[in-house]
């Protein structure tokens, strides 16, 4: 199974306003729309950490190059992506007149972050502290992007040590959480199912109405899982089996 993590910076939008507070803005208003400056990915378990951007590359290459990483993968790992990366990426690809990439599993941290856990803070750079993992590369703030629209060299080292750290701090957080992952891709074979490990003990059975099935825990990532096939259960009153 070949797992992509991806991470993207995007410009803001620029519009003219009359106020810095509670303002709804006009679409007469908006004079520039957010686009994707960068973008940063790897091969979940691969040293290698790739990186685009419009000062290296054409727009339309850069997300084409996006495009063909999606449309590679069977999975992707994110950190709000459902909500903002994905979404966002889909638009640019239809933009550029590409084709939807082929189906594949999001697997969205922050979803697992919110739903298992009550960190005071969900943000990528709180919870990698927390584990002990890393931090997100200090910068200057929006000044960083304004400079990088404007070109500015010096300003684009930082945002691609920025924005590929980003990738290398949330490959692992996802190895603290992905026992704790709903949902996760499967592996194939006799082995865990979350991280592919077949350092698995037998720990107990796990019975529906009709079966009970071998229940595993893996001693790598701590996920739970349980045999593919059960046995039959007998009614405790009869010989009927059920």
């Amino acid at each position: 199974m070949k797992i992509l993590l991806i991470d993207i910076e995007t410009a803001p939008h620029v519009a003219h306003i009359w106020g810095l507070y509670n303002q709804n803005i006009g679409i007469n208003q908006l004079l520039d729309s957010s686009y994707v400056m960068c973008w940063s990915a790897k091969w979940l378990g691969d040293r290698k950490v790739m990186f685009d951007s419009i000062m290296e590359n054409t727009h339309k290459n850069m997300i084409k190059m996006a495009h063909r990483l999606l449309d590679e993968c069977d999975a992707v790992i994110h950190y709000n992506g459902s909500k903002f990366d994905i979404p966002t990426l889909n638009k640019e690809f239809l933009l550029c007149g590409l084709k939807p990439p082929s189906p594949y599993v999001e697997i969205d941290l922050l979803k697992t972050a919110r739903g298992k856990f009550k960190f005071p803070s969900n943000k990528l750079d709180y919870v990698a502290q927390r584990l002990g993992v890393g931090k997100k590369t200090s910068h200057e703030g929006h000044e960083l992007w304004l400079k990088c629209m404007a070109k500015d060299k010096k300003a684009w080292a930082v945002m691609k040590k920025y924005n590929k750290n980003d990738v290398v701090i949330l490959e692992k957080v996802y190895e603290k959480l992905k026992g704790w992952i709903k949902q996760h891709p499967r592996h194939l074979g006799a082995v865990c199912p979350k991280c592919g490990s077949d350092h698995l003990q037998k720990r107990g059975t796990y019975c529906t109405i009709k079966s009970s099935y071998q229940r595993f825990q893996c001693q790598s990532c701590g996920s739970w899982s349980r045999a593919s096939r059960g046995s039959r259960l007998k009614d405790s009153n009869s010989n009927i089996t059920i």
